[in-house]
């Protein structure tokens, strides 16, 4: 594992007076797009800076989150039909591998067209066929691996990639001399997140991913009852996703309970600015995002996640002092409560937990991956 810049010498040279092609492949989630965008803005900036010049375009799927962020960043989106396979069976599996061959035909069209210097894959089920497909035609590869412990796809990828881009030290294992440890990227704007003094009164985030998280609404609104008496002195955000907003919105005003209800929340680093506490997910943008931030945050990791890696990325945060876990089939409305309770009524424990978490921040890391393409595009 190499920890450092690779002994990058001269990369902001690599392609003086010349354009080099990137294809950042991320789709289906949050954790998915939002790392590739941060890269993809450094490698931009470096354009503006006439550092070098890129042509970054983006391959992702025609679901509504990467069709709405991407080209609302300012980069093109190509478009290809996929589907997972991990931990589906039946008619839905056989359905899912007769879509793989027209991934792999679109990909293979994509990747002749656009003739990228260098493919970026951020994991996920789109990742896989165009990844090997552009490691066939000896288009060298770059993945980002964000998760403690690597997902199906990219442990897949593994043998095919150029380099991987680990964002913790437990994941090099799994890649051998092709990783760099870089840290996870995110935008820039959660490192500007200033420190909150913790005073009623408090602000509780509940974010379940991009995507809203069912248990976590259910357990929230569940523990409005109980919260009944604190109504002035807790404030609740709340992120549900698009499938459970007009039912928890509808929740909060019957409960006359004082919450700001989203169904996704685009100005994440302003959310958490207002935020003494952040229940959550444990996706690895999620957690990245928390320590970029600086925010104590109560975890719920999803429990179906591919080989339970938000599970992973959870202790990490626990075991630098940055978060508490709770597992979700512990997560009653009691427990909920207890657990929040006991954080907002410790503001010093608040504080101490975001000092860690900024402990475990890498502002550098898109930078390191952007290092880490430059360097392959001039190869």
């Amino acid at each position: 594992m190499k920890t450092e810049h690779h002994q990058m010498l001269d990369v902001g040279a690599a392609h003086s007076g010349t354009t080099a092609r990137i294809l950042m492949v991320a789709g289906g989630t949050g954790g998915h797009i939002f790392p590739a965008l941060a890269v993809a803005e450094e490698l931009r900036a470096r354009s503006d800076w006439n550092r070098a010049r890129y042509a970054i375009e983006f391959l992702g799927t025609r679901r509504q989150l990467e069709a709405k962020l991407i080209p609302a960043a300012g980069f093109p989106l190509r478009v290809v039909e996929a589907a997972g396979l991990k931990g589906i069976g039946g008619v839905r599996k056989l359905r899912n591998l007769l879509v793989l061959p027209i991934t792999a035909i679109r990909a293979a069209a994509i990747l002749q067209e656009f003739q990228p210097h260098v493919v970026v894959g951020v994991g996920g089920y789109v990742a896989g066929p165009v990844m090997v497909e552009a490691a066939l035609r000896d288009i060298p590869t770059l993945l980002i691996e964000p998760n403690a412990r690597p997902g199906f796809t990219n442990r897949v990828l593994a043998p095919v990639v150029r380099a991987a881009a680990v964002g913790f030290e437990e994941t090099a294992r799994f890649y051998g001399e092709k990783a760099c440890l870089t840290g996870h990227p995110v935008r820039t704007g959660f490192f500007e997140v200033p420190p909150k003094p913790h005073r009623a009164p408090f602000t509780v985030l509940a974010v379940g991913g991009s995507q809203g998280s069912r248990a976590i609404n259910r357990a929230v609104l569940a523990s409005l009852p109980i919260f009944a008496g604190e109504a002035e002195r807790i404030r609740i955000v709340h992120q549900t996703g698009e499938h459970d907003y007009n039912e928890v919105r509808k929740a909060y005003q019957e409960r006359g309970f004082l919450a700001e209800v989203h169904a996704f929340i685009e100005d994440m680093p302003g959310a958490m600015a207002q935020a003494d506490l952040v229940v959550s997910r444990a996706g690895a943008t999620a957690v990245a995002e928390l320590a970029a931030a600086g925010r104590a945050a109560l975890l719920i990791p999803f429990p179906a996640a591919t080989d339970q890696h938000q599970l992973e990325n959870a202790r990490v945060l626990e075991r630098g002092g940055a978060a508490r876990v709770l597992e979700q089939p512990e997560l009653t409305p009691e427990r909920l409560v207890t657990e929040i309770r006991e954080l907002l009524e410790a503001p010093e424990t608040l504080s101490r937990m975001e000092a860690c978490a900024r402990h475990l921040a890498r502002p550098d890391a898109a930078a390191r991956i952007a290092d880490l393409v430059e360097v392959l595009a001039r190869k």
